[in-house]
């Protein structure tokens, strides 16, 4: 299993205390794979940027408005956190519904 975050992100902190084992990738220092993006917009959508971070309130409209996959890839922080991936199954966040899910 991985988790995608940051380390400085309180809601990934706790995601990676709940959940043993799990492989920690910060995206702010090695990005995410393209792959992974890919898949994780296809799931997800729109709802995988984080548009209510500072960094995207520092975005003009124009960046704004640019594909949502080139953006993650320049700015990596957007990325609504935490992305975990658990095998071939893709979670987004660390609600509730995902807590149940991989709980034990």
């Amino acid at each position: 299993m991985k988790l995608y975050g940051l380390k400085t992100c309180d809601t990934c902190r706790k995601a990676l205390k709940s959940i043993e084992p799990v492989e920690f990738v910060d995206v702010r220092a090695d990005g995410v794979p393209e792959d992974v993006l890919k898949a994780a917009h296809a799931r997800f959508g729109d709802a995988l940027l984080n548009t209510r971070s500072t960094t995207w309130r520092g975005l003009d409209a124009d960046e704004r408005a640019s594909d949502p996959l080139e953006l993650l890839a320049r700015h990596p922080t957007l990325m609504k956190r935490p992305l975990i991936v658990a095998g071939d199954t893709l979670y987004l966040g660390w609600g509730k519904d995902v807590q149940t899910a991989l709980a034990g």
